[in-house]
């Protein structure tokens, strides 16, 4: 069976590093503009990008830059601009408009179809890989049984997305952001009207009467979560070649784990022992950072009701609260120092501690220490150190990770 590739998400260079120590095979980012999360608040940077390349190909991973936003005729000039000062860094570009395409095509840089571009059957998807795609990600409409169809006749690598958010539109490309609030999903400046609680009011004779009725459920657009991992080996199967998480708009802990739970089902299923026991525990630890209900996409078949959303509050099972940062580290005795800013900490906590070199470490504590002194809290105003086996860096944050109540 070939290799599968697990393709993490990194909005900042915090997941990325949490990407590459959880086992991710390739990475995709996107820059300041041009991207399907332009409203993300963190994305990367001409500056970053090189140091961002250097991390994932030390550890021989493939990093691609996503460029599937639509593009007008007076931009043409700075996406070629743009391309040119990403070539040196990116392995492929994730594009969904021609103009992308061409320029691609006309430099020399390898790209992939985004699902923006909607390919759904044989037909489009051959069409594309004739104009040197080397790889399209599907439509996410498509059943598995057409992934599996379209995988088998086309000469091309097949990327589906596996986990995370899903559009309630035909493959992500929704006018509503636009039309109720003037921020076009197609621009990345989705506003995600989708995901909000709405009222039915009565009109008569082209006046709003006082009847009002609230929605209910209110998320009567909002989509659940994909999680594939109990049919991971099915995936497989179908031909798919990458596996795509989706969330550059999530944390650092979420990428983690989500990463690390696909790496190893896939693992699990070549080496034979994927199993229910697996699968459980696999999909409790995708359930303990950020997600909606999850679901199973269209996978197995076309949308209905019990792909919605009955409510759209984070349903993680663990939370975090924020403690302080690390002051010092002192490698040879393996010691973490840490200012407390907010929540105290105590012995048999459970923290993790987050930083853009450090990626996502995760501990217990066993003893804490001021100065000397053993101490059984460390409050807010205060320092304490205790022990910590991974490096970690100064200002690095550090929180507390516990289960909601």
């Amino acid at each position: 069976m070939p290799s599968i590739e697990i393709l993490a998400p990194a909005g900042d260079m915090t997941c990325l590093q949490a990407a590459l120590d959880a086992g991710a095979d390739a990475v995709y980012l996107g820059l300041s503009d041009f991207n399907m999360r332009q409203m993300a608040t963190r994305n990367f940077t001409l500056e970053t990008l090189p140091e961002a390349a250097k991390r994932c190909h030390a550890k021989n991973v493939k990093l691609y830059v996503t460029f599937n936003s639509i593009i007008y005729e007076s931009e043409r000039e700075t996406v070629r601009d743009r391309l040119r000062a990403i070539q040196p860094y990116a392995d492929a570009v994730i594009a969904a408009d021609w103009s992308v395409i061409a320029a691609c095509r006309e430099f020399g840089i390898p790209f992939h179809v985004s699902t923006q571009m909607s390919c759904s059957n044989s037909d489009a998807a051959r069409f594309l890989a004739e104009q040197g795609a080397e790889r399209i990600v599907l439509a996410r409409e498509c059943t598995l049984d057409e992934v599996a169809q379209i995988a088998a006749t086309v000469p091309v690598e097949i990327e589906t997305f596996v986990h995370g958010a899903i559009c309630v539109a035909v493959s992500g490309r929704c006018f509503l952001s636009h039309e109720a609030y003037g921020r076009s999903a197609s621009r990345g400046e989705c506003l995600q009207p989708c995901r909000r609680r709405y009222r039915v009011q009565e009109v008569q004779d082209g006046e709003n009467s006082s009847a009002e009725f609230d929605v209910e459920p209110h998320t009567i657009l909002s989509a659940r979560d994909l999680c594939s991992l109990p049919f991971v080996d099915q995936l497989m199967d179908a031909g798919i070649r990458s596996f795509k998480i989706e969330g550059r708009a999530r944390n650092a802990e979420y990428v983690k784990a989500v990463v690390s739970a696909y790496k190893e089902a896939v693992h699990a299923v070549n080496n034979g022992s994927f199993t229910q026991v697996l699968i459980d525990t696999l999909v409790a630890r995708c359930a303990t950072v950020y997600h909606r209900e999850f679901g199973v996409g269209l996978y197995h078949g076309r949308p209905g009701k019990e792909q919605m959303a009955g409510g759209d509050e984070n349903q993680a099972t663990h939370k975090k609260r924020h403690v302080g940062i690390v002051m010092h580290y002192y490698p040879k005795a393996g010691v973490a120092q840490v200012m407390i800013q907010d929540n105290p900490i105590e012995p048999g906590d459970a923290v993790s501690i987050q930083g853009p070199t450090t990626g996502v470490i995760d501990l217990t504590i066993q003893s804490l220490r001021h100065n000397e002194t053993i101490i059984t809290r460390a409050e807010r105003g205060n320092w304490a150190t205790f022990p910590c086996p991974e490096l970690v860096r100064t200002n690095d944050k550090v929180f507390i990770v516990e289960p909601v109540d």
